[in-house]
């Protein structure tokens, strides 16, 4: 059968971008310009849910016409990982463990506790998400084009354009979060004295994992917990929201009254970032209901 124009305009769309996926023992896992940096808990040993999590990468990029290479310096792990991407119907159900340990950075932890995710945000995001009682991608959210939001300085990973459709999630205790609010604050990237001496807690929006895995517009890209197309509505889904009491008097008039019951207001008495991260996950998952 002779095959369309448009099927060979697809295949060399596929051909021209192709992310590189490095398997290493990197500081941590994440996308880069391009690339796809995964951090093996135990390299160059493979656990069955960082299979998962690559072929869930690969499978969201080629949603989005992405062809996906990995590579390895160790040829015996890279041979393994490649045969067990294509029996992914194996690896695709892998319950995720209780505690993630490819980025160690949390100095209490060691590793990501998976029970619940957040968005964190600033204050004057937060009092828009108040006002219209959803969480909202940055594409719909900001109101701009896509264009001008790959191109702005935020976008320092050259992150693509569908990117900017999804509402993103850390795991709970992590505080990755507060460090890109701040970094937003100050159009650059944060030092030590940032994220301790002057340090300044964002405002986040916690979730049970379990609950919003069941969302109609879950996604999973292999980096990220989670994330959701377009828009969360926070009466159905939201669990918690953490707001630090120095944020208490301007946005306590914002909340809305359905709202109330989620609140958590918390004290910043906290060293560092990691510090604050730490207490506020010990208040979420000690709450009893």
């Amino acid at each position: 059968m002779e095959k369309s124009n448009q099927f060979y305009d697809h295949l060399a769309y596929m051909e021209e971008i192709i992310l590189l996926i490095k398997i290493g023992d990197f500081e941590y896992t994440e996308v880069w310009d391009g690339v796809f940096y995964k951090k093996l808990s135990n390299y160059p040993q493979i656990s069955d849910w960082e299979i998962r999590t690559i072929i869930e990468f690969i499978e969201y990029e080629n949603k989005y016409n992405r062809a996906c290479s990995i590579e390895c310096n160790d040829n015996d792990l890279l041979n393994l990982i490649n045969e067990k991407v294509r029996q992914k119907e194996l690896y695709l159900n892998i319950s995720r463990p209780k505690l993630l340990t490819e980025c160690t950075a949390c100095p209490y932890r060691k590793g990501c506790v998976t029970d619940y995710i957040c968005h964190t945000t600033s204050l004057d995001n937060a009092i828009k998400i108040f006002k219209s009682g959803k969480l909202l991608s940055a594409c719909n959210a900001r109101k701009v084009p896509i264009e001008q939001l790959m191109q702005e300085k935020r976008n320092a990973a050259n992150d693509p354009a569908d990117y900017f459709e999804y509402i993103m999630f850390a795991w709970g205790n992590c505080q990755a979060g507060d460090r890109l609010v701040m970094e937003r604050e100050l159009q650059r990237f944060t030092n030590e004295e940032d994220l301790s001496t002057y340090f300044k807690p964002g405002i986040r929006f916690y979730f049970k994992y379990d609950e919003l895995i069941k969302h109609k517009d879950a996604t999973f890209d292999g980096v990220l917990p989670i994330k959701i197309k377009d828009e969360i509505i926070l009466k159905d889904w939201v669990y918690k929201i953490v707001i630090p009491t120095y944020l208490k008097s301007k946005i306590k008039d914002h909340i809305p009254s359905y709202l109330e019951n989620k609140i958590i207001y918390i004290e910043n008495d906290c060293k560092d970032i990691w510090d604050w991260s730490e207490k506020v996950y010990n208040i979420i998952e000690s709450i009893k209901e």
